[in-house]
């Protein structure tokens, strides 16, 4: 595991950039695992700026999301699908033919699940899977408690999640219940892993994370366990871990 601590959360957006632009360049028809969230914010953004100075060529480029909401569209402005577009994918050249995100709007669970595993499985696999934390140590939405041999399935939000996103919805009555999100074992099975964090309030659970026991009541740990993992953080983050490369 390679850990970089990043001064602030604009250089923590930059480095990670500079990994996915590195993996972007090397194999110019990649796949990457995408995240959401407003950590990686900062990270479409400089992937943007380097692309419109001519940087960065996305046009053979493939995508798979983690997660998306079930039963948004993906023409509402809280699903997933919207925030890429909003963030990259309408900022860059990207075939949208290339781009892949659960389908919210499928009520059959096991047909969607199936789906998209197995178009993850055709384009033969992630390269690079973008990840954030979440407080509870939730990748994608694989809560605590659940299984590590899970591939792409449908999750009951937690209340501490759906807390956690309510402020992107008029109510919290209006924050959906459930979510399509990639498995542990599908995360664990992209070549390269990089997980981003920022601020104080990621400090402990990242701690824990990369630092405490492999157990389901703190699903990121078992990044542990996967061969290439790199993980960039501003000084709040990594406040609580010792030092690290730079």
């Amino acid at each position: 595991m390679r850990i970089y601590r990043a001064k602030d959360y604009y250089d923590m957006s930059r480095k990670a950039a500079n990994i996915i632009s590195a993996q972007v360049i090397m194999k110019p028809d990649c796949v990457l695992g995408l995240a959401t969230g407003s950590t990686p914010v900062g990270t479409y953004a400089q992937l943007v700026e380097w692309y419109k100075k001519g940087d960065l060529d996305f046009s053979e480029v493939k995508t798979v999301n983690l997660d998306e909401y079930k039963g948004l569209d993906r023409s509402n402005d809280q699903s997933y699908f919207y925030f890429m577009a909003e963030h990259l994918f309408d900022k860059v050249n990207i075939d949208f033919q290339n781009v892949n995100i659960p389908n919210g709007m499928e009520m059959d669970e096991d047909k969607e699940c199936a789906r998209y595993e197995a178009k993850i499985k055709a384009l033969g696999g992630v390269d690079l899977q973008l990840l954030g934390i979440g407080h509870n140590g939730h990748i994608g939405f694989n809560e605590p408690n659940g299984q590590f041999d899970r591939t792409t399935h449908c999750v009951n939000l937690t209340q501490s999640t759906i807390e956690a996103n309510k402020r992107f919805f008029a109510s919290e009555e209006d924050v959906p219940r459930q979510a399509y999100t990639m498995g542990i074992k599908t995360i664990m099975q992209a070549n390269k892993i990089l997980m981003v964090a920022s601020g104080e309030d990621k400090a402990e659970i990242v701690k824990r994370a990369f630092f405490g026991p492999i157990t389901p009541e703190v699903p990121a740990s078992v990044l542990q366990l996967h061969n290439d993992v790199t993980l960039v953080g501003d000084e709040a983050a990594l406040s609580l871990i010792g030092s690290c490369q730079s």
